[in-house]
This record gives C-alpha cells, sequence and structure tokens, in this order.
C-alpha cells in the first residue's frame, strides 16, 4: 500500500505497510543512499526509498552492489546500507556480503526472504528460490537479524542498525510478507529508540604498559608500526609523539597507508609493499611495538619482514592480538590511549640516545626517490606495472581516493601515492578479484567532489564488465585503470614458478577503450611511457567517467609473488 492509500487506524493512528515505515526509520537514522540490485521481493521497497528522497542505486550483480555500500562506509564513516534480494540474489552476493563482514566497516545489508507461512504445509510451490539464508549468512560470518511480523518489523531494524553502529557488518531479513502486511501506527512515530553509541575506547593494563614500557627503556631503535585501526581510532598523533620522545621511526601497513606522510621518520609501508630505504632502517630496529595492525603476510612479507627483536602487539580486538604473529607483550586497549599510555611511562631521551633521530636519516629518507628502487622493464608495445603507477601518479589531481581490486598488479601499490588511509582501499579482504568495483563505485558516491581511481586487472574487470553501464546511469565520478596483463596475472606467475603451463591463465588482447566508450566513458589504451603522458588534459581535472586500459608487460611479477612462491617451497 502506497503512501497515498494509508488510512487511519481503529486507534486513531495511521494504518501503513511495512515497508513504508521501514523506509521512514531509515530515513530518520539519515540514510541518504541505499545500494542494491532490485529483486521481485525488494522492488516495492527499493522504489519506495527512492521517491521518499532516499537514493537507490542500482547495480548489475548483487556483489557489486554489497561491495557499495562497503566502499560509501569507508568513505564517509557512515553506515553503507545494501539492500538485494533472496534465494538466487543472496547466493550471488554472498561474497560480497562475506567481504564486508570482515573490512570492519558498517555495513547494513537488507535481504528478501520467503514469506512467513505460519507453518502452514499444503503451500503453493515449489519454491526455486528456496535457500537457508540464516544459516548461509550466519556461517559466513554475520550477525543475522529477521524481521517476523509487521509490528516486529521496525524493531528489528533498530537492532540491526545498533549492531552495525557498534561496528561490522550485519544483515537483515525481510520476509516479502512482512513487508507488505500492515500494522498501525501512531501519527508521530520516530524510529524505535536503541543505543547507537559506539563502543567507548579503553586504555591498556597498567601492568602491560609497564611491560612494553620496560621493553622501550632498553631499546635504542623502535620500530613504530601504524595500521588501520590507528587511523580508525584517532590515533596518528599520538603514535607519533611516542615516536619523537623515545626516538622511533614510524612504519603503516598497507591500509594504514600515507598515514605519517610528512614526518621526517616516516619509513613508508612495512612488508610486500615497502621500499628500500625503508627496509633498510626496519632491519635495524630492535624493538617493534605494532598498533591497530593485523601483521598478516602482507606487513610481514610472509614472515621475513619483521627484525628478529620483541614485538609489542597493542589492538582494541584481543583475538586479533598474535593471530599470524607471535607477540613478547600483548595489550588490549584502543591505540590512541595505549600509546599516550606508554608515551607517559616512557623517559624523555637525550639527542645522543635516539640514533634513528639524525640528519643523515632525515635526509636519507627525504632524498629517497622508490621510483629508482625497480628496473623499468617495458617493451616496445607493453609498459612495466611501476612505469604506469609512477607516470599516472604525477597526472591525477592531490586529492584523490585509490581503490585497488586484487591481482599480481598490486605490485604497483607503492608508486601511486594518496594524503592517507581515508582515502586508500585495499578490497582483498576475501581473496576476491572483481570486488574493488564495487567497492570504487560506492567510494565514488561517498565523494562525488573528489578523484577516485579504481585499479583493477582485467581478469576482475572482466568479470564486472557490465558494470561500466552502472557508472554512467548513476553518473559516478569514477576513473578506471585496468592494468591488463592479458592473464590471471598471480595465477600465470604462480604457474611459472611451478614450473607448469600458463596457458589456461591467458587471455587474448582485447582493447577495452572502445567498450569503454560504448557506454558512455572517455577511454584512451596506453601502451608507452608517451602515451600515458598525453592523457595529462584529461586527468588533471577528471570530469565524468574514465577508462584506461593500460598494457602491462606480464612478465613482471610483483614482489610478494616472490616472497609467496619463497614460503610455499619452505613447506610452511
Amino acid at each position: 500500500m502506497s503512501v497515498a492509500m494509508q488510512d487511519q487506524g481503529a486507534s486513531g493512528g495511521r494504518r501503513a505497510p511495512a515497508y513504508q515505515l521501514l523506509a521512514e526509520d531509515l530515513k530518520a537514522h539519515g540514510v541518504e543512499v541505499v545500494f542494491g540490485l532490485m529483486s521481485d521481493d525488494t522492488a516495492v521497497f527499493a522504489v519506495t526509498l527512492d521517491t521518499m528522497g532516499i537514493e537507490f542505486k542500482g547495480a548489475r550483480h548483487e556483489n557489486v552492489a554489497v561491495a557499495a555500500a562497503d566502499g560509501y562506509a569507508a568513505a564517509t564513516g557512515r553506515i553503507g546500507v545494501a539492500m538485494i534480494g533472496r534465494g538466487p540474489a543472496t547466493a550471488n552476493g554472498l561474497h560480497g556480503s562475506v567481504f564486508a563482514s570482515r573490512g570492519g566497516n558498517r555495513v547494513l545489508i537488507m535481504y528478501g526472504e520467503a514469506p512467513v507461512t505460519d507453518g502452514a504445509i499444503n503451500t503453493l510451490g515449489p519454491d526455486y528460490k528456496g535457500f537457508n539464508a540464516v544459516g548461509v549468512l550466519n556461517a559466513a560470518g554475520l550477525r543475522t537479524f529477521v524481521a517476523t511480523s509487521a509490528d516486529a518489523a521496525r524493531a528489528t531494524l533498530a537492532d540491526a542498525l545498533a549492531a552495525v553502529a557498534k561496528g561490522g557488518a550485519a544483515a537483515l531479513l525481510l520476509p516479502t510478507s512482512v513487508q507488505l502486511s500492515e500494522t498501525v501506527v501512531a501519527e508521530e512515530s520516530p524510529p524505535p529508540a536503541r543505543d547507537m553509541t559506539p563502543i567507548a575506547p579503553q586504555p591498556g593494563r597498567p601492568q602491560a604498559v609497564e611491560a612494553a614500557a620496560a621493553l622501550l627503556a632498553r631499546s635504542k631503535r623502535p620500530l613504530i608500526i601504524g595500521g588501520l585501526g590507528v587511523h580508525r581510532g584517532g590515533a596518528k598523533d599520538a603514535l607519533e609523539a611516542l615516536a619523537e620522545k623515545v626516538g622511533g621511526v614510524l612504519a603503516t601497513t598497507a591500509r594504514g597507508n600515507g598515514m605519517f606522510r610528512g614526518n621526517p621518520y616516516n619509513v613508508g609501508i612495512i612488508g610486500s609493499f615497502s621500499h628500500s630505504a625503508g627496509r633498510r632502517m626496519i632491519e635495524q630496529a630492535d624493538c617493534v611495538l605494532a598498533f591497530g595492525a593485523g601483521l598478516n603476510f602482507f606487513t610481514t612479507s610472509f614472515g621475513e619482514s619483521l627484525p628478529d627483536a620483541p614485538l609489542v602487539h597493542i589492538d582494541r580486538n584481543r583475538a586479533a592480538i598474535s593471530q599470524w604473529s607471535t607477540a613478547d607483550i600483548s595489550i588490549v586497549g584502543d591505540a590512541r590511549l595505549v600509546a599516550e599510555q606508554i608515551t607517559a611511562a616512557v623517559d624523555e631521551r637525550a639527542g645522543e640516545d635516539k640514533p634513528f633521530h639524525v640528519e643523515e636519516t632525515r635526509r636519507a629518507l627525504a632524498d629517497f626517490d622508490n621510483t629508482k628502487d625497480f628496473q623499468p622493464q617495458n617493451t616496445a608495445r607493453t609498459l612495466d606495472p611501476r612505469t604506469v603507477g609512477v607516470e599516472i601518479d604525477k597526472l591525477l589531481p592531490a586529492k584523490r581516493n585509490l581503490v585497488f581490486d586484487a591481482g599480481n598488479f598490486l605490485g604497483v601499490v607503492p608508486y601511486l601515492t594518496c594524503t592517507g588511509p581515508d582515502h586508500f582501499k585495499f578490497t582483498n579482504d576475501f581473496a576476491s578479484i572483481g570486488i574493488g568495483f564495487g567497492a570504487a563505485l560506492g567510494f565514488a558516491r561517498g565523494r562525488p567532489d573528489e578523484t577516485t581511481m579504481l585499479v583493477i586487472g582485467d581478469g576482475g574487470f572482466l568479470m564486472t564488465l557490465g558494470e561500466l553501464e552502472t557508472v554512467v546511469r548513476e553518473d559516478l565520478p569514477l576513473v578506471i585503470l585496468v592494468m591488463n596483463d592479458c592473464a590471471y596475472g598471480a595465477e600465470v606467475h604462480f604457474l611459472r614458478m611451478w614450473q607448469l603451463p600458463i596457458a589456461k591463465s591467458v587471455f587474448p588482447d582485447v582493447d577495452y577503450a572502445p567498450i569503454a566508450e560504448g557506454f558512455g566513458f572517455e577511454a584512451a589504451t596506453v601502451r608507452t611511457v608517451e602515451d600515458i603522458r598525453a592523457l595529462q588534459p584529461l586527468l588533471a581535472n577528471p570530469d565524468g567517467p574514465i577508462l584506461i586500459d593500460a598494457k602491462l608487460n606480464a612478465d613482471v611479477a610483483a614482489a610478494f609473488m616472490h616472497e609467496f612462491h619463497a614460503h610455499e617451497s619452505k613447506g610452511d
């Protein structure tokens, strides 16, 4: 029943269908956009949202819609909302949902669900969309809420939103019978009240802080690592103050990229994406403090990048500590509060007791040029992916957002710069190619006044090619850089390292620029450095959707591919 068809309930309130009330509650909570793919079991709800002023941004695949909600949440800090259908739609969107559940962003995924039958057994059928969504979504790690009646639907939405507000993703299942059922509410009926306050930050236990301070007192060259948790917790300044007091150098995980930009003791990303000057400093460290960092295989270069030194691991989530790398001292607590506690507990050091904090270090880091870290392997018709990164980096506006899909081309990460973690997004939480397209759509919608670039391999791009139409239809300001090595690049190098045939992982050399132009993009194919530099007028101030098909030398393997092979060869 539409708004115009509402009538007075017997109690003097208004009678309305549940989908109408749920849409009103979403708007009252400040939701401005819902990403989705329309299905017969969510179509009425989707159209109601859109007519109410909540934009419904429709994707061409459910995975992309869910990932877009995650990208929007990452870009804005707000709750990202997706809505897809039931059964096959839920199954289609499953890997996007798992991705969202692992990223830590605040995402609500609404699903259609089969009608509530009240225990009836002789119903019409079969239900071709039948699917145990609750069981599957719970197994996938999502907190799952089910609206069981029109009267309970608003409360269930409120519970789901409150869970999301505390951090992470949640699923809300909406049976079609519940959506369409009517209920009576007061004329002025705000959403059910719930505590939407984020979990309060907690300090570390004094005993653990004292142990870390005692360890630091014996250290001469501390290394302080900041992960995405540092950025989310607003702890950057606290870590820099600690580094200044104890004479430490600062590094980030890949997800913390750019966080310490401008600090004279910033050694950049640690691990698989580090540069040679940073590695030289990191190797000298005699103590490591890791804040809000998972210390996964990228951060540790498959166990090789952390120095053989005592490790203090700080995280608000105790399950994250020592999950991948064994800590000598564990501190459960908020990154900012713990950094301030440690800073207060250690003594100020004299200059001679800060061997990292010398002019030689400052000059070495300030003068370092990571473009000299590799010998370009360009050919007459293809480019070294690192060269592509170096040259594109010169052309983009300074204020840019970078969203990376997954694949061998991630070796370009050190050569495309950004101003901080809030302008950088990895999408490999589920080791899934293609999911980056959706995240980039959400990022572009969340920051329409900034340039957002999606960096994606041709394999992931082929999985999501139909979303070119989404970009144009929904008027999203996106630049797409297709890193085109005519292959599943990671698999090519993996097979080569094992001396196996690569033919099944190689593609034809397709030119994607004319295809993108057919969708309404400005597009270009680049095979040489001169081709890239000719894009300067197009990329200096991008206006409208742009696609660049960068033809790559497929013989160039990312550093982490060699690290992975070495790790696999050891049988660890």
